[in-house]
């Protein structure tokens, strides 16, 4: 990278410090999400409801789905994102209830 101007480095090395605190953030805020979903699944393993909830999975997705065209980012690529994470949340709730029996 020795051919390339001095201000594009700079550049190029403050937006990845950007792209890098997001990042951070990110994990931080799925850390916080996968804490609520585990005391669901702790709810739902007392209560033995049933690990998926379908209509609030839909419900969600399509939640997201606007959520994500307002903020001008592919709502199907929000959705898969969301998808991956529910299919987790589920297996998190599966591993309880299968702990609570």
């Amino acid at each position: 990278m020795s051919d390339i101007d001095e201000s594009v480095t700079a550049e190029l090395t403050r937006l990845r410090e950007s792209i890098d605190n997001i990042d951070a953030a990110v994990v931080h805020m799925l850390a916080e999400r996968f804490k609520c979903t585990q005391q669901v699944g702790v709810l739902k393993a007392k209560h033995q409801l049933p690990p998926a909830d379908p209509a609030r999975e839909a419900r969600q997705i399509a939640r997201l789905r606007e959520l994500a065209e307002s903020a001008k980012l592919d709502p199907a690529f929000a959705e898969k994102l969301l998808n991956f994470i529910i299919a987790e949340v589920i297996r998190h709730h599966e591993t309880i209830a299968d702990g609570a029996r």
